[in-house]
């Protein structure tokens, strides 16, 4: 099975998702958003899947920074164009295995995918 895994590599969520695949002979080819950026095919695939407001990681700094205006306004197109100007706005670790894009980690989550 051919496993993708998009995000940053010093993100804490990350280090434990690569811990975990690697624990578990699961090989995954890694795309640091930090180098190559953001897919625009990729992140519209993800929200078609789960929504733009569960894409876009509303949690973390870098949506904080984001002017409020933005902010409250923030549709589909938005956060596309937001994401792709700034790819640590995108839930992590983004991973796609087959079809299914999965977001975030959670051990029990990857148990079930593989």
């Amino acid at each position: 099975m051919s496993v993708e895994i998009y995000g940053i590599k010093n993100c804490d969520t990350m280090k434990k998702a690569f811990k975990w695949l690697d624990e578990h002979n699961v090989s995954y080819e890694f795309h640091d958003y930090k180098k190559e950026g953001a897919d625009a095919h990729i992140l519209e695939k993800a929200i078609e899947q789960h929504g733009w407001d569960t894409v876009i990681n509303r949690r973390g700094t870098s949506w904080r920074k984001l002017d409020e205006t933005l902010k409250n306004s923030m549709d589909e197109a938005s956060a596309i164009e937001a994401a792709l100007e700034n790819p640590s706005l995108i839930k992590r670790p983004l991973l796609i295995s087959g079809d299914k894009i999965t977001l975030g980690f959670k051990a029990e989550l990857y148990a079930d995918l593989f």
